[in-house]
């Protein structure tokens, strides 16, 4: 493969790797809690590119993605279930395989009168227990996360953060596992605030993600059209000895 169509198949393939963070991305635009996916660009030489300039056959790739966890906006709701986060940190849930974590707040009670996300996880108080609700009975959850039913206490939610959020892997929903808890141990969250009645909405801004996929689309047809022009003088190139030859 000649170096110019080697360059523009490598880059429309970087852009069709960001097509699909970007659909992701819409889809889960009205997901409470979601944290947008992103892409970090890297560059590698072509084989093709050997003993040419170096400039030559200089290929772009999505070399891994990164999650954006800036803060969504705060929506009210009135349900007193529904629990958003104002600053860094997480909250904690039980998961079928052990913690998990989340900014995705809407919470329901269980028959079982528990505290659950939508998928039924149990939501964490700081001692790792479950949160035992009397159902019916008036709930208040403070900025803190401390949790109480008619004046009496019930607990405190466990709201962690990480050292480094980057290093945790995205489950299943809005769900983050951490990949290695004994070197990277969740610590309180610092200067995090409950916000009881309302829901953080997703990061992922449909608009700015429309404009996005506008110069996702523009670029891949560019490239396309680089990789027909490639094709097309390797064809005349293949011809012209064909009937010099002859």
């Amino acid at each position: 493969m000649d170096p110019l169509t080697a360059a523009a198949a490598s880059g429309l393939q970087a852009r069709l790797d960001s097509l699909d963070l970007l659909a992701n991305n819409l889809a889960n635009a009205s997901t409470g809690g979601y944290k947008a996916d992103r892409e970090f660009y890297s560059t590698y030489f072509s084989p093709d590119a050997t003993g040419l300039d170096p400039t030559v056959g200089d290929s772009p790739v999505v070399e891994k993605r990164w999650t954006d966890f800036t803060q969504g906006p705060l929506l009210s709701t009135g349900n007193p279930t529904d629990l958003a986060l104002s600053g860094a940190g997480f909250f904690a849930v039980n998961g079928p395989r052990g913690p998990l974590y989340t900014r995705n707040g809407s919470f329901r009670i269980s028959p079982q009168g528990r505290l659950v996300t939508a998928e039924g996880y149990a939501v964490r108080l700081t001692t790792g227990q479950p949160l035992d609700l009397q159902p019916g009975a008036p709930l208040q959850i403070s900025a803190d996360g401390q949790v109480a039913q008619n004046g009496v206490p019930l607990g405190q939610l466990s709201l962690v953060n990480f050292k480094t959020p980057s290093d945790l892997t995205k489950s299943v929903g809005t769900y983050f596992e951490n990949p290695d808890p004994k070197t990277m141990p969740p610590i309180a969250a610092a200067g995090v605030e409950v916000a009881q009645g309302k829901i953080e909405s997703s990061n992922a801004q449909p608009a700015e993600s429309a404009a996005r996929l506008v110069m996702l689309l523009r670029h891949s047809e560019m490239l396309e059209h680089a990789i027909k022009i490639g094709a097309d003088m390797n064809r005349q190139a293949v011809e012209e000895v064909a009937r010099i030859a002859s």
